[in-house]
């Protein structure tokens, strides 16, 4: 079983920026994809970021240059930089391991962002 644990959200003004973290109980990056998604409002849950065991990085075209996926394997932490951001950027957001191989997929508890002014 794999616990992520989300942080590093809050209220911040159109245009400033956020760095979100994400720490799974136990070293997954060897096995698992780590992507960031979010949920706006009434809305579904979107994919946002994904980083592979071998570090490839994927961002979403609508976010891309302003959001960055990271990850730091000696503290089993991974990061969204969002910068620049905007109202439509409003939504909770989600940690998720899936695994290389096989099904499932685990789920964080997500962590609220609120952009507004």
């Amino acid at each position: 079983q794999v616990i992520l644990v989300e942080s590093g959200g809050g209220l911040v003004q159109p245009g400033g920026s956020l760095n979100l973290s994400c720490e799974a109980s136990r070293s997954v990056f060897d096995m698992y994809h780590i992507r960031w998604y979010r949920q706006a409002p009434g809305k579904t849950r979107d994919y946002v970021a994904q980083i592979t065991p071998d570090r490839r990085t994927h961002v979403k075209e609508s976010v891309r240059g302003r959001f960055a996926i990271s990850r730091d394997n000696t503290e089993n932490m991974v990061y969204l930089q969002m910068n620049n951001l905007n109202v439509d950027d409003t939504g909770v957001y989600y940690c998720s391991a899936v695994p290389t191989s096989g099904n499932g997929q685990y789920w964080g508890q997500g962590t609220q962002v609120t952009v507004s002014s």
